[in-house]
């Protein structure tokens, strides 16, 4: 039996965690903050509470399958409700389009916006159907320790997919500027612009259309905290407030790793915590990745979130609400090409407390707010407040009511938090983009080159960003694990 410190309390941390233990070793998990649960962090105020993280349940699939590993249901943890409508797209002025729980519905709202596209649509979730299941079935499963893994007659009959784009594929199909919005709306979950990601890709949109927007209730935090509770069950030892400041070491080997306070004996590590930051506790001559090879790579973005609790119910608005009336490639010009505050941001709302109303009291509001911005930017109060200030005026305009003067409570958090709490390279929010050269093989590798029992899991690796991947990478490295340590 090995001891496995398993750093940062992530989905992909207490992924890797209860696989491994589960494959009989002894492990050992050790989180820097004052809860489990990683970006997955949650405010309570006032009768609020808030996920100040991931607040999107997508691919119900992949949490029902983590959770049947162990003989156990997602039931079991927390309960999800699907949403309907799955969340509404504005465009201008009471101008908005809602996606319906069913796909059947959300062919006839395409018709409806533009004669023939209804059957361009089917066509095209039928192509994005079968993307997921060879993407679900097998290549996230991979581990990306050479391009070999993905080479399959399927993948074969596929490889044009790879080299033309969302943004290409979907204009090919629909003509109309608000429907092309809405489908390319999903590869942003994959921290990419859909001009760069590849169109085999478009598998998020069968995600989407077709599996369904759920909501935990309580919020992703109590996603969080199920795997947290069936860590604990596996017999994970669970800790908290335990930064790791550096490891001791026999030759390229770690043999402990130190907090401020204790010293964790190891015989293998596991860090979920961001791979940068990691590294930068190795000794330069056992680090892989050069500052330069950051420094380079195209990154997801980095966000300015508003946390706010109203003393009034809203109005036409629904529990996911994105704002879309701005134009798309500017606001994606500030984060990919030159980084800046953008002029005119699209942003997106959720006010959970329309469908769980154990978020808020009666009769109030609780609302989240997000824009995506450029990673490594000078974050500072006045910035915020002025983009705080923008948000809110389109919020008003848009849907047709006012709501400054019912704040009762706010609090932001940008790129400076996210440096403090999660040592997040630059600030970044979601991780490492996926594009084409920054897919699977292409990625940070799991399993360190330079230091024998040193591996790692999450956004920055494989398969790549979001809440599902990040489950899925801590099982593909608990069995790499497997695969290396038992030969």
């Amino acid at each position: 039996m090995s001891k496995v410190i398993v750093i940062g309390s992530g989905f992909s941390s207490l992924s890797a965690a209860c696989y491994l233990q589960q494959a009989g070793h002894q492990v050992t998990l050790l989180e820097k903050n004052n809860y489990f649960g990683g970006r997955a962090q949650q405010l309570k105020k006032d009768g609020f509470t808030f996920d100040m993280g991931p607040t999107f349940y997508w691919m119900p699939d992949v949490f029902e399958s983590f959770f049947n590993d162990f003989g156990k249901n997602v039931s079991d943890y927390y309960q999800i409700e699907k949403l309907n409508p799955a969340y509404e797209v504005y465009f201008g002025e009471q101008d908005s389009i809602c996606l319906a729980d069913n796909f059947e519905a959300i062919v006839q709202t395409f018709e409806a916006t533009e004669p023939g596209a209804g059957a361009k649509l089917r066509k095209f979730i039928k192509n994005a159907e079968d993307n997921y299941d060879l993407a679900i079935k097998d290549l996230v499963y991979q581990p990306g320790e050479n391009p070999l893994e993905i080479v399959t007659m399927d993948t074969m009959k596929k490889l044009p997919l790879f080299f033309g784009t969302i943004a290409g594929m979907v204009r090919k199909s629909i003509k109309h500027p608000k429907l092309q919005k809405i489908l390319e709306f999903p590869v942003l979950f994959l921290g990419a612009k859909p001009t760069t990601t590849p169109s085999f890709y478009n598998f998020m949109n069968y995600a989407d259309f077709c599996l369904g927007t759920w909501h935990p209730k309580g919020g992703m935090y109590s996603v969080a905290q199920g795997m947290a509770q069936l860590a604990r069950e596996q017999g994970v030892e669970m800790l908290t407030d335990q930064e790791v400041t550096g490891f001791e070491w026999s030759g390229s080997q770690i043999t402990a790793v130190n907090t401020k306070d204790v010293q964790y004996q190891a015989d293998l590590v596991v860090s979920g915590a961001d791979y940068h930051h990691t590294e930068s506790l190795l000794p330069k001559s056992y680090r892989k990745y050069s500052e330069s090879y950051w420094d380079k790579k195209t990154f997801a973005p980095s966000a300015l979130l508003f946390y706010i609790g109203l003393d009034k119910k809203l109005v036409n608005l629904n529990h996911h609400t994105l704002f879309f009336d701005t134009d798309f490639d500017e606001h994606a010009a500030t984060i990919y090409d030159t980084p800046d505050w953008p002029e005119k941001p699209l942003f997106y709302a959720s006010f959970p407390s329309m469908t769980d109303d154990s978020v808020a009291p009666d009769g109030k509001e609780a609302c989240i707010f997000l824009m995506p911005i450029a990673p490594g930017l000078k974050d500072t109060e006045e910035m915020r407040e002025r983009y705080f200030d923008i948000i809110m005026e389109r919020l008003e305009r848009l849907s047709g009511q006012e709501v400054r003067s019912s704040i009762v409570f706010k609090q932001s958090y940008c790129v400076n938090d996210f440096v403090e709490d999660y040592h997040s390279y630059k600030g970044n929010a979601y991780g490492l983009a996926n594009t084409l050269l920054q897919t699977h093989f292409l990625r940070p590798k799991l399993k360190s080159k330079k230091v024998k029992n040193l591996y790692f899991t999450g956004q920055l690796t494989v398969p790549g960003p979001g809440v599902p991947p990040s489950l899925i990478s801590g099982k593909i490295v608990s069995e790499l694990i497997t695969k290396h340590e038992t030969h």
